[in-house]
C-alpha cells in the first residue's frame, strides 16, 4: 500500500496536452467515482487548475496504481499511452507527500509563492470528501498539506514580495503614500498592462480612476470597469492636477507627459505629491519630470529592479519553506509507516492472546482447585510471557516501518509469528495480514443540481 501522485504541469507538458488532461468542474464527480471503481484505488483526490492536473491516490500496489491512473487519463483524454507516459510525472510514498506539500506552499507554481493554489488544493480535497472519495490516508495527507501551505507562507513571508511589474507599482505606491485608501489614479493608455496596474491599485484602496486614451471609446470601456471617468486625450494635463498616481503605457513614439507642461501644472498645486509610473517602451514621460518638486518618477527598469529583488527574497523564503516541508514529510512518513503495520501488530497481539487463553484454560483444568492468589500468579505469568515475547518484534516492526524496507520486515514478522492456517484468524485479521484492506463504504451520492464555482 502506498500514496501515489500522477500529473502534468506547466513545466512538463505543453498547453495542448494540459488542456486535454484537465477536468471541468462538472466532470470531477464522475471522474472520482470511476477511479474508485478500480480495486487498486482506496481513496483519491483530483487537483485540476489552469497549469496542472494531478491525481493523488492511496493504492494497494504502487506499479498497478500508477498504471491504472495513467490508463484512466488516456481513456479520458484520448491522448496516446506513449504520450501520457512522456508528459506525466509519477511519485510514490514520501515523494508524493513532498510534491503535494510543495504544491500547497506555492513552490511548484509558475509564479513562485503564489497564493491561489492553496485554495485550489483545499477545494479539491473538500470536493473529494463530499463524494466520499477519500480514506484515512488521503485525508491525513491533504489536511497536512493545507497546514504546511499556511505555515510556509506565515513563517517565511514567501507571498509578501511582488514579482509582477503591475504589482511592483503598487508596492512602490505604498512606500510613498503608506495608505492608498481614497487616493486617485490617472491611467494614460488603455492597454493590458495599464489595466492590470489599475486593478491592483484599486484592490489596495485607490478609489478614483480617470482614464485617458487617444481612442476615447477604449478609455470609456476601461473606465467603466472601475466605475471611473474617461477623459479626452487633449485634456490630459487638466486632470493631472487631480491625480495622486499616474500610470502611463501608450504606443506613442514621443513623450506624452513633458516637463514644461508638468511644471506649470505643479506650480498651480504647491506642495502636491505625485507618483508617476512609466511602463512604456519607448518611455511616455520625459525623464526631466522626475526632477520636479514633489514628483516621484519610476520607469520600467525601476519596476523590474523591484521585481528582481523581490524574486530573490522569494527564493530565499523558498529555502526556508523547503525546510518546513521536509519536517512535514518526515512526520507524514512516520505516521504512514506506523499505519501500515498496525494490522499486523493487531493480528500478532490477537494471536498471542488466543494462545494465552487456550493454554491458560488447559493448564487450569489440569491443576484443579486453586486459590485466588495462585490463580492470579499463573495468569500474571502467562501475560508477562506473551507480552515479553511480542515486545521486541512489535517494537522493531514499528521502527522498520519507517524505512524503505518496512514491507519486507512486515512480511517476515507475519511469516514467522502468525499461523499458516488462515482459519486461526478472524476475517478482518486475515485481510489485514494479506494486504487486502477494505475500502470505506461509499454510498452513491446524489449529484447536486448545481455546483458553486470552484477551481480555475
Amino acid at each position: 500500500m502506498s500514496v501515489v501522485s500522477i500529473g502534468v504541469n506547466h513545466k512538463t507538458a505543453p498547453v495542448e496536452i494540459r488542456e486535454k488532461l484537465s477536468f471541468s468542474e462538472n466532470s470531477l464527480s464522475d471522474a472520482l467515482d470511476r477511479l474508485l471503481d478500480q480495486p487498486v484505488i482506496l481513496g483519491c483526490v483530483i487537483i485540476s487548475t489552469c497549469n496542472r492536473t494531478e491525481i493523488y491516490a492511496h493504492v494497494t500496489d504502487v506499479e498497478s496504481g500508477i498504471e491504472t491512473i495513467r490508463s484512466f487519463l488516456q481513456h479520458k483524454s484520448g491522448v496516446e499511452p506513449v504520450m501520457i507516459k512522456k508528459y506525466t510525472y509519477a511519485f510514490a510514498q514520501h515523494k508524493t507527500a513532498r510534491h503535494l506539500f510543495r504544491v500547497a506552499a506555492g513552490l511548484d507554481s509558475m509564479l513562485l509563492g503564489e497564493t491561489q493554489i492553496l485554495g485550489q488544493v483545499r477545494t479539491a480535497y473538500q470536493l473529494a470528501q463530499k463524494h466520499n472519495a477519500t480514506d484515512k490516508v488521503i485525508s491525513t495527507l491533504f489536511r497536512q498539506a493545507i497546514t504546511v501551505g499556511k505555515q510556509a507562507r506565515t513563517e517565511t513571508g514567501i507571498d509578501q514580495h511582488a514579482v509582477s511589474i503591475s504589482y511592483a507599482a503598487v508596492e512602490l505606491a505604498k512606500q510613498i503614500f503608506q495608505d492608498l485608501t481614497g487616493r486617485s489614479v490617472l491611467v494614460i493608455g488603455a492597454g493590458k498592462m495599464s489595466e492590470l496596474t489599475a486593478k491592483h491599485l484599486v484592490a489596495n484602496g485607490v478609489s478614483g480612476v480617470i482614464v485617458s486614451n487617444r481612442s476615447y471609446d477604449r478609455a470609456v470601456c476601461l473606465a467603466r470597469q472601475f466605475g471611473g471617468q474617461a477623459v479626452k486625450f487633449n485634456q490630459l494635463y487638466r486632470y493631472l492636477e487631480a491625480a495622486d498616481i499616474v500610470i502611463s503605457c501608450t504606443a506613442a513614439t514621443h513623450y506624452v507627459v513633458r516637463a514644461p507642461e508638468m511644471q506649470r501644472t505643479l506650480a498651480e498645486n504647491t506642495g502636491k505629491k505625485i507618483m508617476l509610473i512609466d511602463i512604456a517602451v519607448p518611455r511616455d514621460i520625459d525623464p526631466a519630470v522626475g526632477s520636479l518638486p514633489g514628483v516621484k518618477l519610476y520607469d520600467i527598469d525601476d519596476l523590474q529592479n523591484v521585481v528582481d529583488n523581490n524574486l530573490m527574497e522569494r527564493k530565499r523564503a523558498a529555502i526556508m519553506a523547503d525546510a518546513i516541508i521536509e519536517e512535514a514529510v518526515e512526520e507524514f512518513s512516520r505516521w504512514q509507516g506506523i499505519q501500515y503495520v498496525v494490522p499486523t501488530v493487531t493480528a500478532l497481539k490477537k494471536h498471542g492472546e488466543s494462545i494465552r487463553q487456550r493454554e491458560m484454560t488447559r493448564a487450569l483444568s489440569k491443576l484443579g482447585d486453586l486459590s485466588a492468589h495462585d490463580r492470579k500468579i499463573i495468569e500474571s505469568m502467562a501475560n508477562t510471557i506473551v507480552n515479553q515475547l511480542l515486545h521486541t518484534p512489535v517494537t522493531r516492526l514499528k521502527e522498520y516501518a519507517l524505512t524503505e524496507h518496512g514491507p519486507v520486515y512486515q512480511e517476515a514478522v507475519e511469516k514467522l509469528f502468525l499461523p499458516d492456517n488462515p482459519d486461526d484468524l478472524d476475517e478482518s485479521d486475515r485481510r489485514a495480514v494479506a494486504g487486502q484492506p477494505t475500502k470505506e463504504k461509499r454510498g452513491k451520492q446524489p449529484k447536486p443540481a448545481a455546483r458553486a464555482s470552484g477551481q480555475h
